[in-house]
């Protein structure tokens, strides 16, 4: 007989009323006995060109050797920024359909921004893992508000509430890759080690992944895994061990003109863009080489010679994953995906920056001021990222950069690996697809369907089509429609070869907005605007455009300022949500997002048992060795050190902290672009000077409360735990929110992707 027993498990065994007379049942594996493993590689603001199997001369070999054994793909498309792609890759739906308008930080108001996705769009961990998958997550992930990511959550849309029974990395847009915020499954952690140790987070990372897949493969070897692994490389800071950035010393003193013409001429030669392909002219704003000064030349150089640096890094870790499969035998049977999540980043302006926080706080970085610390980029004590000139080298041969819907934002290599299943070895396919295909294909390579309920929750369409069929048929037609795009007001859309598009101007009417058009199937690079020559056909896709903005929630069109974009931060409830933080330590990291906002100047109170000995170590710190603020006990003294960019002030008391009980008292009062900051120790004022500038973003690296994640002086080595006890911290800000810290936090936040 079935019997249902009271807790509703489906049983179809037999039961008496002995185990004598009853038939015991179990239910089958959800898994297919050799299930193929699946692993998902996710790079970060890496263009079109960058991998050297696409054009580059950097050294990419674990990847080019994943191209020559697999397929490489040209007509691979994205959203143009992180988040609203990762959201794409792991649901099949369109960004705006699943609440991903722009980065997951921010929260309009409006459902096709809300930061975060809907359980009606299920992730593909999550259906795999009903399907008996093993599902593991590594690195970036950046698919939660920011300010939902602090140890007191809700952690509904952190990792392991999103279908991964694993989880390591860091929930941010960007982390410091030697001094990363680090997260294991559901609670912050400590990297093993840093830089004095030979620590990299990508390293890290990696081991993590080996990790996962070991314990799996070792015990339950018949369980099929998924590892979605996302190296916080490409994105800046662009930081790699110092003999990857020594092997590159010099290697692009030619420039970027040279360097782009010989990838255009390498992309050509390879087949990977059709021969009769025409560069892209220069993006507004990138000069000639031959145009910089000696130090402008000098500083590019050095800052490209990072990127590539830690490209190659990042390859190797790619390698050592490969490795690891090899040796557990999972490699011939494990479909290996790699991808960029959006093209090369513009965030490093005309000449590029050794620190991105200044141009986050609006502060002009000179490049003959840059030269004198070229040994520090690419090191712990840099934040920096490339110029323009360089992005659009590796965005060849396309125009515009990451953010934009023209190629350089969206078009974007893409290779698949399959030894046991797929047989093309070394080809290249050329049909149009998008972020959103990634999800169905690796379904449909599976044999898993995509279902109506998840969890209970009837599920939205799935927009994404299989490229399985062109596993086998290079000419295969994949059953798609068209692909609209939207970024940031910029707008796009693809049909049938023909691409109709605008570069938005932030305030800008949308109606005024000119549309550009370009027949893809004949012109790769977009060169030639056809808007004038076949007008009907312009019309016919701006009308097209409407009507997938309306099938897909990307209405309403949104290029409002900071005060809509960041009023996710100020609702009650939330981390930031105040004007008076109390903290009764200890208490778990805080990311940046979950910190109080000092750019207005504030006043702290830390009540300690400061014990007798040496009993130095750092009460509150924040930032890092390139900028923020530490209050710490330096040999048995109380020292204030505010590090704007390498600039320390630093208060410090005369006389030694004495053992015992003591509320020791800062403020910062913000005075025109500065600030006075007054030390108290038990109401007496024992240190007071004068802050020459305060920052209005201090850092992407948070907080620490007896303790530093990241030294913010050389004073002292992390994590410079204090032996004390510390019994509570209290934060005070102003009201009253300055413009330049909105703006700041906006230009931040819309780079930090």
């Amino acid at each position: 007989m079935t019997y249902r027993p009271p807790s509703g498990e489906d049983f179809h065994g037999v039961v008496g009323r002995t185990y004598e007379d009853s038939k015991p049942w179990w239910p089958p594996a959800k898994f297919k006995a050799g299930a193929p493993n699946v692993v998902l590689v996710v790079l970060d603001d890496t263009g079109f060109s960058h991998f050297g199997c696409y054009g580059s001369t950097i050294a990419t070999p674990n990847i080019d050797a994943l191209a020559a054994g697999g397929l490489r793909f040209t007509g691979f498309h994205t959203t143009a920024l992180c988040s609203p792609t990762r959201a794409c890759l792991l649901t099949g739906r369109n960004h705006h359909a699943v609440g991903m308008r722009a980065i997951s930080n921010f929260d309009t108001g409006f459902p096709n921004m809300r930061g975060a996705i809907p359980r009606s769009a299920a992730t593909i961990a999550e259906i795999l893992r009903d399907n008996g998958y093993g599902a593991f997550a590594a690195g970036k992930w950046h698919l939660a508000p920011m300010a939902e990511c602090s140890a007191a959550g809700p952690f509904n849309n952190w990792p392991l509430q999103k279908g991964f029974d694993r989880y390591y990395g860091f929930l941010q847009g960007e982390t410091d890759q030697f001094f990363p915020e680090l997260t294991c499954d559901n609670h912050f952690v400590d990297a093993p080690g840093g830089p004095e140790d030979g620590y990299h987070v990508s390293e890290d990372i990696v081991d993590r992944s080996a990790g996962m897949i070991r314990d799996l493969t070792s015990l339950v070897p018949e369980k099929p895994f998924f590892l979605y692994l996302a190296f916080g490389a490409m994105h800046s800071p662009h930081q790699a061990p110092q003999a990857y950035l020594d092997k590159y010393r010099g290697k692009f003193d030619a420039g970027w003109d040279v360097a782009r013409e010989a990838w255009f001429e390498r992309q050509k030669a390879m087949g990977v863009i059709p021969p009769d392909t025409r560069l892209a002219p220069r993006n507004p704003g990138v000069r000639p080489w031959a145009e910089l000064s000696a130090n402008e030349q000098r500083f590019a150089a050095r800052l490209q010679e990072a990127f590539a640096a830690m490209l190659e890094h990042t390859d190797h870790q790619i390698g050592r994953l490969i490795a690891c499969l090899k040796e557990v035998g999972q490699w011939d049977n494990t479909l290996f995906i790699v991808l960029s999540d959006n093209g090369a980043s513009q965030e490093g302006g005309a000449s590029g920056v050794l620190d991105e926080m200044k141009w986050f706080n609006g502060i002009r970085e000179s490049a003959d001021e840059a030269v004198l610390r070229l040994d520090d980029i690419g090191g712990p004590d840099s934040h920096c990222n490339i110029p323009w000139g360089w992005a659009q080298a590796g965005n060849t041969p396309l125009k515009w950069y990451k953010q934009n819907t023209h190629g350089g934002g969206v078009r974007d290599p893409l290779i698949m690996h399959w030894p046991a299943g797929l047989k093309a070895a070394g080809e290249t396919r050329s049909q149009f697809c998008h972020a959103i295909d990634i999800a169905p294909t690796i379904l449909d390579v599976l044999g898993v369907g995509s279902p109506e309920v998840v969890a209970g929750v009837p599920q939205m369409p799935v927009h994404g089509v299989s490229l399985a069929p062109t596993f086998a048929d290079p000419a295969a037609r994949l059953a798609r429609g068209p692909q609209y795009f939207e970024m940031l007001g910029h707008r796009g859309v693809w049909k049938d070869g023909w691409k109709a598009v605008t570069h938005h101007e932030p305030g800008a009417p949308f109606d005024q907005d000119r549309w550009e058009l370009y027949h893809l199937a004949e012109d790769f690079s977009e060169y030639e605007d056809l808007a004038e020559k076949e007008p009907a056909k312009l019309k016919e896709l701006v009308d097209l455009w409407w009507a997938e903005a309306e099938r897909h929630g990307v209405l309403p069109l949104d290029d409002r300022n900071a005060f809509a974009l960041f009023r996710a931060s100020m609702r009650p409830g939330l981390p930031s949500s105040r004007h008076r933080f109390v903290y009764y330590p200890p208490v778990s990291h805080l990311v940046t997002d979950a910190c109080p906002p000092v750019a207005r100047g504030w006043t702290t109170s830390v009540q300690v048992e400061h014990p007798p000995g040496p009993a130095d170590g750092a009460l509150i710190a924040r930032g890092s060795l390139n900028s923020g603020f530490v209050l710490l006990v330096k040999n048995g003294r109380l020292v204030f050190d505010y590090n704007d960019f390498h600039r320390h002030t630093r208060l410090e008391a005369e006389t030694t902290l004495a053992p015992g009980p003591h509320e020791i008292g800062l403020s910062v009062e913000r005075t025109g672009e500065g600030g006075e900051a007054t030390l108290l120790v038990d109401g007496q004022v024992v240190a007071q000077g004068h802050v020459p500038r305060l920052l209005f973003l201090i850092s992407s690296t948070g907080m620490d409360l007896g303790r530093s994640l990241s030294p913010v002086t050389g004073d002292y080595v992390a994590p410079f735990a204090y032996p004390g006890r510390i019994a509570k911290v209290v934060f005070e800000v102003p009201s009253l929110t300055p413009t330049g810290e909105i703006k700041a936090q906006v230009r931040a936040e819309m780079t930090r992707q």
